[in-house]
């Protein structure tokens, strides 16, 4: 059993809370290999279509790297999966969503930042702020920011380390949607709800084309090129279901496969 976070299913939904609330939810190595291998077992679960990651509390998603932790000269390295399991995990299909109902700092961004959707309560607030402590975000909240947000308000919360609170990540693009205070959970979970309506092979077939067809110099290129998950979605039964159940006027029985 996880010691150091909470793994929960409902239905297709699996909800995964870092759970260290007395250390603001800041991951240290065994918090790593956790994730890592709730987060395989996601992967590999046909009946898992989407995950919400959260952190336990009302305070902090997660304080990211735990400094006390690193500082005791304890072991610090994480799995081939990256911070919280989840930052090199490049090749994730399905897709995540961050609740994020606090703080989200340093490595608690990058998680954040590696999930395919944020939501925020308003009191949420974010910040990259390694430079402070001697470091830098290298668990890929350089590119990742730089990326979602144009380059010259990123470079201004890269290089200053400062505070961003939710609605501001809104207005930058890095947050999908912001909630009450109390209420990214919650609103999380709508959006899972949402995302479940669909058929799961489309979902991971979009969410692939999207960011594989990044590598793409140009959106001519990206939609001209090949990707197996378009084919393995037309060779699918989700493919076949959709069509009929809208010819039926039924809710389509999604397969997932």
């Amino acid at each position: 059993m996880p010691e150091f976070c909470i793994a929960e299913r409902d239905g297709h939904v699996l909800t995964v809370t870092m759970n260290r609330p007395e250390r603001m939810n800041a991951l240290h190595s065994p918090s790593h290999f956790e994730m890592d291998e709730i987060f395989n077992d996601f992967e590999k679960d046909p009946d898992l279509w989407v995950a919400i990651v959260t952190g336990a509390g009302d305070r902090a998603f997660s304080a990211g790297n735990d400094l006390k932790w690193q500082a005791e000269g304890k072991k610090t390295d994480p799995p081939a999966s990256g911070f919280a399991g989840l930052a090199h995990r490049f090749n994730m299909k399905k897709p995540i969503i961050a609740a994020v109902n606090g703080l989200a700092m340093g490595g608690g961004f990058e998680v954040a930042l590696a999930c395919d959707i944020i939501i925020a309560a308003e009191n949420a607030f974010f910040a990259l702020p390694e430079p402070r402590v001697g470091l830098a975000a290298l668990a890929g909240g350089l590119h990742r920011l730089s990326r979602q947000i144009p380059m010259k308000q990123a470079m201004g919360m890269i290089l200053t380390g400062r505070r961003v609170m939710a609605e501001e990540g809104y207005k930058l693009g890095f947050v999908t949607e912001v909630v009450p205070e109390g209420g990214a959970l919650e609103g999380a979970r709508r959006w899972a709800e949402l995302i479940s309506e669909c058929s799961p092979v489309s979902i991971r077939t979009s969410k692939d084309v999207v960011l594989r067809g990044q590598q793409y110099a140009s959106a001519d290129e990206a939609i001209l090129a090949d990707y197996q998950s378009v084919t393995d979605m037309r060779h699918s039964l989700d493919f076949i279901e959709g069509p009929l159940a809208f010819s039926e006027k039924r809710p389509p029985d999604w397969k997932g496969r």
